[in-house]
């Protein structure tokens, strides 16, 4: 049902920029080669999913994995398209270009070169973003209640959508740079793994993440991807050292308390006040729930933090600006009522593999327990 609606929400701007390419750009000598080509190459993208769900084979493969970038490279084409006629709007009235000019094949084909150049850029950019890791550090100060510890550096990563053709080298990098920010305490936000956590290259996987070291260990929630996936990726969790919450609340070194929530998804889930009724007010308590979606309901706890991903901070621009819509808090930090609020872009991604806002980040979180 997802890639139908992704699906169409792909063919009918590509209709748009179809006719628009032929009407503005195209002249009728070369219209037959224009159409074939674009028919063609727009055909990728359907062709990818629906390869996606059979595996059938190299060619199938390359089909696939050329459509990540195809959904992407539409999508600004499309925008450009629209933004040069806006241009054209605009020209019918201050005539920045002679309207003769804009007849000419000259200026037609460095128009279109342009579009497709920056199109292309835009893609490329976006896949240098999505494979760079980089860090957000945030400091905080909360109450230390009867905690005996005076300091806690977290490190907080969610939406890894791991899976059989996951770039390995890629969670090493990440792996490295949880060693060189030294944190207290690894969290992961949800939809660590992406559907069956089985193969070769999974086990590769469970073997860099259970070399994961930090003073009070590595915890992780469900997201709704590993709903879809079913309870078969329990093994993946235990092989990679990843303690799972579900629904959960500990107390760790009588020094704070962590708490995980199922994903809304789960029937099962608590309300925030019911998970937290067994927790120990008298210590700070740090909350992780995969979609940032219960702000308000939470700031009116005791709960000190709360950790959440799954928005990707939109992926690709301007997906960002319905997501600040739809979130109260769709990326960075927020101070609501009694807690501090962080949503990660998330360290990658579902989807094209390419990230036009936002970043491929680790949250650092410095917290102060303070004497009140």
């Amino acid at each position: 049902m997802f890639h139908t609606i992704i699906t169409l929400a792909y063919t009918i701007p590509n209709i748009y920029v179809f006719v628009r390419i032929w009407q503005l750009f195209i002249n009728k000598g070369y219209r037959r080669y224009y159409t074939l080509i674009y028919l063609v190459t727009a055909s990728v993208y359907p062709l990818g999913n629906l390869f996606s769900d059979n595996n059938t084979g190299f060619i199938a493969g390359i089909i696939n994995g050329m459509a990540d970038y195809i959904l992407p490279f539409y999508l600004y084409l499309f925008l450009l398209i629209l933004v040069f006629d806006i241009f054209l709007l605009i020209n019918l009235i201050f005539r920045i270009i002679p309207p003769f000019k804009l007849r000419t094949k000259r200026f037609k084909i460095t128009a279109l070169s342009v579009i497709l150049s920056l199109s292309l850029t835009v893609v490329i950019a976006g896949v240098v973003n999505f494979n760079t890791i980089r860090t957000s550090e945030y400091r905080i100060e909360i109450p230390a209640k009867s905690s005996k510890i005076s300091n806690l550096r977290i490190a907080f990563s969610a939406d890894f959508h791991l899976h059989e053709e996951t770039n390995i080298h890629f969670v090493e990098k990440f792996v490295q740079r949880i060693e060189d920010i030294e944190p207290d305490i690894l969290l992961l936000g949800g939809d660590i793994v992406e559907g069956r956590s089985e193969g070769e290259n999974m086990g590769r996987i469970e073997n860099i993440l259970k070399d994961l070291k930090t003073n009070y260990g590595v915890y992780g929630v469900l997201g709704n991807h590993e709903y879809y996936a079913g309870k078969e990726i329990s093994n993946f969790f235990r092989n990679a050292g990843i303690a799972i919450l579900l629904d959960t609340i500990i107390v760790i070194d009588d020094s704070f308390s962590l708490a995980g929530r199922l994903d809304s998804r789960d029937r099962s889930r608590e309300s925030v006040t019911g998970l937290l009724r067994s927790a120990d007010e008298s210590l700070p308590i740090i909350l992780v729930d995969h979609r940032p979606t219960e702000i308000d309901q939470v700031s009116t706890t005791f709960t000190d933090v709360q950790l959440s991903g799954h928005t990707h901070n939109g992926q690709l621009f301007p997906i960002n600006l319905i997501t600040k819509r739809v979130y109260k808090l769709s990326w960075g930090y927020l101070h609501k009522g009694n807690t501090h609020f962080f949503v990660t872009s998330g360290i990658r991604l579902w989807g094209p593999p390419v990230r036009t806002t936002g970043k491929s980040e680790i949250m650092v979180i410095d917290i102060s327990f303070a004497d009140q």
